[in-house]
């Protein structure tokens, strides 16, 4: 066997990282290129490992969901005819989205994620269809057209698929315009453009909370990307303005009863956020039930299955409330353990987007972790009366097909790209150097 013939050193043995930040994305598996020094690690530069708390995290989260959608839905579903007295109903179709989604996020890991920008475009054109489609065959629920029915008794959101790939389009445009991203016209108003076209869609059904998360995780993109922040200001503004808009259009036009009653729906939630104790067995009820639940829960909470409130009070225990019956059984102690995994799961996702050697992986980590973060603030404010009640469901932990599928795959993309944050790190240190992965933030890398 020939030995190995260390190079020169020169531009040829820049390592891959910095390939990557040098705009090429040409690679070569020619071994006489790599160093000497990585030779005994040879196989984990060409893949890395997936991060393996983040990997952890997501199980854990994930089982604890399945625990807590049985405690909250058993004794709704064992008293019920429409359930068939199965007080396994929602866990047992709670598994299987559960295992569709590992399928989903094990095949999303698997993929480079540089790959995920050729995908991205037919993705979000899948996307835009079925938003469009909801709007004409969509099935009305609380006021809002937000499912489309499939056969054997599923449905989808597209709502919850329009998130993922709004994060894609965007990490994908800002990546392949770079510079000219700063500039107004040709960079900046086209990808709001499409940002507002994705928002008035769901904001026709209407679905203010999927359209605050959508937003606000595309403003979170944006400005990592360097967008000037007059201009995010600015288009915030414009955003809430066609927002309003659509509300009052709809109200205006609304002539039947139903959909008065559902413009009433959503002005009683802005009344209960106010002053929940206001109407206390009409509008404020469920909140005031919310609250009561959390209180109850003490310092070291009722026990697992012990809630009071999920039986007959609480509305939907199971998914938008879900967090109150967590502060009943756990109370402060259980329920503040829980905020802190899931805060380390989502600070150890953004610290591996930063050191992502690729500016596209890096605002792509940062959206996904930026949707986890923001769902759960907008789900556990609102049945904490911090801020209007929106019904989100909270993630990973509340009983919805789309929504639970949708966010494990988003965490095999988030899992592929620590592959390559840990491929890049292993390289860093079989090499010595300490600069290829070793991030500025990025709107300066914009500047």
């Amino acid at each position: 066997m020939n030995k190995i013939r260390q190079p020169a050193p020169g531009p040829g043995t820049q390592s891959l990282a910095n390939r990557y930040r040098s705009g090429g994305n040409k690679r070569t598996s020619n071994v006489r290129n790599i160093p000497k020094p990585a030779e005994p690690n040879r196989k984990i530069l060409k893949q890395g490992a997936p991060d393996f708390q983040l990997l952890v995290l997501t199980f854990v989260l994930v089982g604890f969901g399945i625990l807590m959608v049985f405690s909250a839905s058993s004794s709704l579903t064992f008293t019920s005819e429409r359930f068939n007295y199965d007080s396994m109903y929602f866990t047992k179709r709670h598994i299987v989205f559960a295992v569709v989604g590992l399928i989903a996020m094990f095949f999303a890991m698997k993929a480079h994620y540089s790959k995920y920008k050729k995908w991205f475009a037919p993705f979000f054109m899948v996307t835009l269809l079925l938003l469009v489609a909801v709007l004409i065959i969509g099935g009305k629920i609380n006021g809002a057209r937000s499912w489309i029915q499939l056969p054997a008794g599923a449905s989808i959101q597209p709502a919850e698929l329009a998130k993922l790939a709004v994060i894609l389009y965007l990490s994908a445009l800002i990546a392949k315009k770079g510079e000219r991203f700063r500039d107004l016209r040709t960079g900046y108003i086209p990808v709001m453009l499409i940002v507002g076209l994705v928002a008035g869609l769901i904001m026709l059904q209407p679905d203010l909370g999927s359209c605050m998360i959508l937003v606000a995780t595309a403003g979170l993109i944006i400005y990592a990307g360097g967008a000037s922040v007059k201009h995010i200001f600015a288009s915030v503004a414009l955003l809430l303005l066609g927002a309003a808009l659509v509300f009052g259009v709809n109200s205006l036009f609304s002539h039947d009863s139903g959909e008065k009653g559902d413009s009433n729906y959503r002005m009683g939630r802005i009344e209960t956020f106010l002053d929940p104790f206001a109407d206390e067995k009409g509008a404020g009820y469920n909140m005031i039930q919310s609250l009561t639940a959390i209180g109850q829960g003490g310092f070291s909470g009722s026990g697992f299955g012990q809630s009071i409130q999920k039986l007959h009070y609480l509305p939907n225990p199971y998914n938008d409330f879900i967090f109150s019956v967590i502060g009943e059984e756990f109370g402060f102690v259980g329920t503040t353990l829980f905020l802190l995994a899931y805060a380390y799961f989502i600070v150890r996702g953004i610290w591996i987007s930063l050191r992502c050697p690729d500016i596209f992986g890096t605002l792509v980590g940062v959206g996904i972790m930026g949707m986890f973060a923001i769902q759960a603030f907008i789900n556990i404010g609102g049945v904490t009366n911090t801020i209007p009640l929106t019904g989100v469901p909270l993630p990973f932990i509340s009983y919805g097909g789309t929504s639970l599928v949708v966010m494990m795959l988003s965490m095999g993309i988030m899992l592929s790209i620590s592959r390559e944050t840990h491929r890049a790190l292993a390289e860093q240190q079989a090499t010595g150097s300490d600069s290829g992965t070793r991030r500025q933030s990025i709107s300066m890398r914009m500047k």
